[in-house]
């Protein structure tokens, strides 16, 4: 049977499932269901309200994605830029020196040698490994098929445990190479195509600057898109380099190199390795270590340490900004749950005069806060996740120093835990403040 009761502006028919005094019992079973049920209408019935709501939440958790994802797409790619030269070394090239101590008038070059690199090795206790490098690009490179004119660099056997030269085809250099001075060859990818095209190169013939030299290697492609300065290079034994093509200039020793690559035992002891490579050199060239300006270096540590520290305090702000959006987005929830309890007191208070429970309309009004950030976070992950898929696809691997953006999932827990605690937040206190509600006092408000 159903049972009517009076109110001011009519008869109410409720399901007579149990006498009146078992009301109460039947509002606190409430299913989960029919709260969902009331969530939904309510969302529904102030639909414009709660899009705009739920679009600004979406919209910070996008942009959060975004820019963290962005900055970390920015980081790889440094990265890995920095690791086609090679890793955890530093790269030291000739200087000048002042004729006369403490002043800089009258400077004079001066140039590293094979023994510079020998003395490195021995007496730099915190020197694990050092290869020396003699460069040119003035020479020429002749196949029977075609020419090329990438920079010949004469290098030691143990050049790529610390440089990156992975080989496609072939081998590398090694120390019989280098003892019995041979004239043989690896090509840079590049110049392995412009050299031979689509042909097998391994084990032909070219010329340098009219000298005949043997194919024994082919090093894969490295760095991306058309960056093609690496992959242009050959590389011949150092001792070959020095005997037919040696450093040009005037007062040049006869050993002189370009350059020389060093790893320090650890990242933590690069500045240690620094101060001894610098007292050998200083000593074996007559001048004062101390004075820095004579030392033209970079550090391949050091600039990966300072894009790690860039790029972390790019997250730290970008994820602050971004979590502060989503605040302003949780007070955005806490606003419109406050105005829907003033519009439904009429029948909150009705619902506790049937027997709803403080609890039944606290869960109501706390899973309707927390609905909308749910979905409204999903929507800005999921938004987020396909225009990262979009630029992938787009961008691919053909920027230079640039990673196409990912979804990284320490900002994606952020936003999620974020949206929860915002959800919860937005939740409690407009409930609290609905299920506080006297029954006679909101049914007499109009």
């Amino acid at each position: 049977m159903n049972v009517q009761r009076s109110t001011r502006k009519g008869a109410v028919r409720l399901p007579a499932w149990e006498p009146f005094a078992g009301e109460e019992r039947i509002w606190s079973v409430q299913s989960f269901g029919d709260i969902l049920r009331q969530v939904f209408s309510s969302i529904w019935s102030n639909r414009l309200r709660s899009f705009l709501t739920m679009f600004g939440i979406a919209w910070g958790v996008a942009s959060l994605l975004l820019l963290v994802g962005l900055g970390e797409g920015f980081r790889s790619g440094q990265r890995k830029s920095l690791a086609t030269v090679g890793t955890d070394f530093i790269w030291m090239w000739g200087g000048t020196i002042p004729a006369v101590g403490n002043q800089h008038q009258g400077m004079h070059p001066y140039q590293l040698t094979v023994g510079d690199v020998a003395a490195i090795r021995t007496q730099a206790p915190h020197v694990r490994n050092a290869t020396a490098i003699l460069s040119r690009s003035d020479l020429k490179q002749v196949s029977e098929f075609s020419s090329a004119g990438g920079p010949v660099w004469g290098v030691e056997a143990n050049f790529p445990q610390i440089g990156n030269v992975p080989i496609a085809a072939g081998r590398f250099l090694d120390d019989d190479d280098l003892r019995l001075r041979r004239q043989v060859v690896v090509l840079g990818q590049k110049n392995k195509q412009l050299l031979f095209e689509e042909r097998n190169a391994t084990g032909a013939f070219i010329t340098i600057n009219g000298a005949r030299y043997e194919v024994i290697g082919v090093a894969q492609k490295i760095g991306h898109g058309d960056d093609n300065g690496m992959n242009q290079r050959v590389y011949i034994p150092l001792t070959t380099m020095i005997e037919q093509f040696p450093m040009q200039g005037e007062n040049i020793a006869q050993n002189a190199i370009s350059s020389v690559q060093y790893q320090p035992a650890t990242d933590e002891q690069s500045e240690s390795a620094k101060v001894e490579v610098h007292k050998i050199i200083g000593e074996r060239h007559g001048f004062d270590p101390a004075n820095h300006d004579a030392f033209d270096e970079w550090d391949s540590i050091k600039s990966n340490q300072m894009v790690g520290l860039i790029f972390t305090a790019m997250d730290i702000f970008l994820g602050g900004v971004g979590i502060v959006t989503l605040g302003l987005g949780a007070v955005g929830i806490v606003n419109i749950m406050l105005v829907t309890v003033t519009e439904r007191t009429k029948e909150i208070g009705l619902r506790k005069a049937l027997g709803a429970t403080n609890r039944n309309i606290m869960t109501q009004f706390m899973v309707e806060g927390l609905f909308l950030t749910g979905l409204s976070g999903l929507i800005g992950i999921a938004g987020a996740a396909g225009f990262m898929a979009l630029m992938n696809a787009a961008v691919g691997d053909g920027l230079r120093g640039f990673d196409p953006p990912q979804l990284v999932p320490w900002s994606a827990a952020v936003a999620v835990g974020t949206l929860s605690l915002c959800g919860v937040l937005a939740g409690v206190y407009p409930a609290r403040q609905a299920a506080l509600l006297e029954p006679v006092e909101a049914l007499r408000k109009d």
